[in-house]
């Protein structure tokens, strides 16, 4: 069955890129998706909505530390022009398409990515164990020895993506699919630059936090666990590795105050302010 094809896909029927546009696939609160036709291979064409059909905004924790083209963009883009709203929307979009290019290429879990087009994504349709298109984690009942192995890929997915210098952002059961061999993560515009947001840590561990409630509904002691404190803690030391041995716990290293080091600059301080003194009554001295 061929459905008849959105406009922004239209072009791409045209230069020959998709044959077939068969049916929507789902659709969100960034974008819709449908399964095509390319050449004889399945695929799914993401085209994204446009800014005012959106629900999910641009807020600035996400966009910082981003990069743009030139400087002329920059300030379109910070007057909030129509030239600066659409360049703005663009690089929104090319954000979760290097995205999954750097993480496919650091061996993360996500969709492979076929190309961009004017505002659609051609990308892997992921398919299950009965070769039909796979589900989101949300749509599944799992066991708890599941959801515990689920959960212990995903960690690793998220510190896959940190050693790429990647954090999702907006990680929950909602954007991740679970194919014939396990979760897949999807939904990547949002994803911020770890080294160059301020914010990163903090999404880091909402995006963590997430994963341990929704599998804690399975296996409670998940509930408990600190993996999103672990992780960023060890990358912040630059210790983080793509195989690092992670326990879920965390404690925070408080630096013991030395009393004595603090008392010894205090009194250099003194000292150094009574010689400073007693260097202006000289002079005032000398002056008479």
């Amino acid at each position: 069955m061929v459905m008849k094809p959105p406009k922004r896909i239209e072009p791409l029927l045209q230069d020959g890129i998709v044959d077939q546009v068969l049916r929507q696939l789902m659709s969100g609160k960034e974008a819709t998706v449908y399964v095509v036709d390319c050449g004889g291979e399945l695929r799914c064409a993401k085209v994204y909505k446009e800014a005012n059909q959106r629900g999910f905004h641009q807020a600035v924790h996400y966009t910082e530390g981003r990069k743009v083209k030139n400087s002329r963009q920059a300030r379109a883009m910070e007057k909030g022009s129509r030239y600066g709203r659409k360049e703005q929307e663009s690089a929104w979009q090319h954000a979760e398409v290097d995205a999954l290019y750097k993480l496919a290429a650091a061996g993360v879990r996500v969709p492979h990515p076929y190309g961009f087009y004017e505002g659609v994504l051609l990308m892997e349709l992921l398919l299950d164990e009965n070769n039909e298109p796979a589900p989101r984690l949300n749509d599944l009942e799992l066991s708890a020895e599941k959801a515990r192995e689920f959960h212990a890929q995903l960690i690793r997915q998220v510190v896959l993506m940190l050693c790429a210098g990647i954090v999702h952002g907006d990680l929950s059961e909602f954007n991740i699919l679970v194919d014939s061999t396990g979760p897949v993560i999807i939904d990547l515009p949002q994803a911020v630059d770890a080294a160059a947001n301020n914010n990163a840590a903090r999404m880091l561990e909402r995006d963590v936090d997430n994963l341990a409630n929704y599998f804690g509904q399975f296996a409670p002691e998940l509930l408990n666990t600190q993996y999103g404190k672990e992780i960023w803690a060890l990358y912040q030391r630059g210790e983080l590795l793509v195989d690092s041995v992670l326990t879920g716990k965390f404690q925070q290293q408080a630096q013991p105050s030395d009393v004595r080091s603090v008392m010894r600059e205090i009194e250099a301080a003194r000292d150094d302010h009574a010689a400073k003194l007693r260097y202006q009554q000289l002079k005032r001295a000398e002056g008479r």
